[in-house]
């Protein structure tokens, strides 16, 4: 494993562990699958693990393998202060103690404002005490590192990141995402300050791996270097001297494998003119066949009337990434026959989900023309029928 100092000039392995997409089972995480994935990639020397308030018990079984396991001293730990859930300083001291209480311990390494999107957000905390709040547990111990997590313009992003002293920062970057959000200007604007940049989405979702068009998978199998797909990915952000760590939401001992191998070999600068003329292809490819930049992070969800947007997106990329077949037949199997799923035709057009979209789409236009594609009226109609089959007498 390789490591690069924060801010302070402390190490802190290139791979971060992304909690928020631990396996499930029966409806829970799956504590003994995650806990084996977490002290493999402890033992290839991850040192950073990154999970959120909101991310549906991730906090609490984090907490719990942490103890049982003796890692606190091990590890840093980043968690994020839900700002969308906070009314008044009161708010911030209970959703702070909660998350130490189910991380199970007295301090958070890293602790972020989590979702900015605006320099509204950040002043409307700003009224509420938070810098007085932030400098109290900082004096105290309980908070080592300030930070935020931020979806929005790069200009947005300077905004707040020059409106205080902050320790680091976690943004969604890639190759595909070099203009949009933060981008690569945000992140080099950043790193110049001496702030410590953690990337989110390096992959977009799973997009640059699973997703990619058949025309990039030729191009990476035929490619003289040997990398993987998702190799491609992790490289071109190591390769930046201005990346501190990478977080990958890993969830098999194989992509655990797989990805510190890569932060054991990977470095600043080992990326040829070839490689980025490569990189350029493989873009090139991509675009010709999107149709919706949804990365599949949930933030638009729940929807109030049961629909799966990212599952929607998802099966929708997929008919163009590969074949009308594999899309469709992706809903049906992941999302069509779940209960209490709903397709499109259901929206009210409420907006709610447009107004927390990191990608900013316009997704009550875009589901629409989703479902005319991915699900007919006769996947419609085969569906409601096998899931009265399927279904039948389940709670």
């Amino acid at each position: 494993m390789q490591y690069r100092k924060n801010k302070k000039g402390e190490d802190i392995s290139i791979l971060g562990y992304g909690c928020m997409r631990f396996s499930t089972k029966a409806g829970r995480i799956d504590l003994e699958k995650a806990e084996k994935e977490i002290l493999a990639a402890v033992e290839a020397g991850v040192n950073y693990f990154d999970t959120a308030y909101i991310y549906t018990g991730s906090e609490a079984a984090l907490g719990e393998i942490v103890e049982r396991n003796g890692l606190r001293q091990k590890i840093n730990i980043a968690t994020k202060l839900p700002q969308y859930l906070i009314s008044n300083r009161t708010s911030i001291d209970k959703y702070f103690s909660e998350e130490l209480s189910r991380l199970r311990t007295d301090y958070v390494d890293y602790y972020l404002m989590h979702h900015l999107t605006d320099y509204s957000q950040w002043a409307r905390l700003k009224s509420l005490g938070i810098e007085e709040w932030i400098a109290s547990k900082k004096a105290s111990g309980e908070i080592r590192n300030i930070g935020f997590s931020f979806h929005g313009t790069t200009e947005m992003f300077k905004k707040i990141l020059d409106d205080y002293d902050w320790d680091f920062c976690l943004v969604q970057y890639n190759y595909l995402d070099k203009v949009s959000q933060a981008g690569e200007d945000g992140v080099k604007a950043a790193a110049a300050k001496g702030i410590s940049v953690m990337i989110m989405e390096p992959l977009r979702g799973g997009k640059l791996v699973g997703l990619l068009p058949e025309g990039a998978k030729k191009l990476i199998a035929s490619n003289a270097r040997g990398w993987s797909a998702a190799e491609w990915g992790f490289r071109w952000l190591y390769n930046q001297s201005e990346v501190t760590c990478v977080l990958s939401g890993m969830n098999s001992l194989e992509m655990v494998e797989e990805n510190c191998r890569i932060a054991a070999d990977a470095s600043a600068g080992h990326f040829t003119d070839q490689d980025f003329a490569f990189i350029d292809q493989i873009i090139a490819e991509i675009k010709r066949t999107e149709k919706v930049g949804c990365t599949g992070c949930k933030y638009c969800m729940p929807c109030p009337k049961g629909i799966d947007i990212p599952g929607l997106f998802r099966a929708w990329n997929l008919m163009y990434s590969e074949s009308r077949y594999s899309g469709r037949y992706d809903y049906f199997q992941t999302t069509g026959l779940r209960k209490e799923s709903a397709f499109a035709t259901a929206c009210i057009g409420c907006g709610k989900c447009e107004k927390h979209c990191p990608q900013e789409i316009q997704i009550r236009d875009m589901i629409k023309k989703a479902d005319k594609e991915v699900s007919p009226w006769y996947m419609k109609a085969a569906i409601s029928v096998a899931k009265k089959f399927l279904l039948r007498g389940k709670k």
